[in-house]
């Protein structure tokens, strides 16, 4: 049985960034026990930061979405930045398919926060 989340005052294209933050967050938690799991380039320090900073700030951003924040453009504005380097990041690691998923994750939830972003500031 599959429940359809009601949000208050949530537009549909917020409901969809609300929804890629979550599911980026989710696959770049996911991916650092992942990477720690290979060891060697997946492991290096940078790298997991930069994972473990996506997943922060889009948490934090989809927080902010659906507190209704006044400071949720920002939120957008910095997520999909820290989303795009992520996924250029996880490119860096080769062909890998979990690399690749969460780098694809990151690059969906990055258009929309900067759709978000731009839309919410006109």
């Amino acid at each position: 049985m599959t429940h359809h989340l009601a949000l208050y005052q949530v537009n549909p294209e917020m409901k969809q960034c609300i929804q890629n933050c979550l599911d980026c967050h989710s696959i770049c938690l996911n991916t650092v026990t992942y990477c720690l799991q290979q060891g060697g380039m997946h492991s290096e320090l940078p790298h997991i930061r930069l994972m473990l900073d996506c997943a922060e700030i889009c948490q934090t951003s989809a927080n902010f979405m659906l507190r209704g924040s006044e400071t949720c453009i920002r939120t957008c504005a910095i997520c999909a930045e820290i989303c795009l380097k992520c996924a250029e990041d996880c490119d860096r690691m080769g062909d890998d398919e979990q690399m690749k998923a969460c780098a694809q994750m990151c690059r969906t939830c990055a258009e929309t926060c900067r759709q978000m972003s731009m839309s919410m500031a006109g």
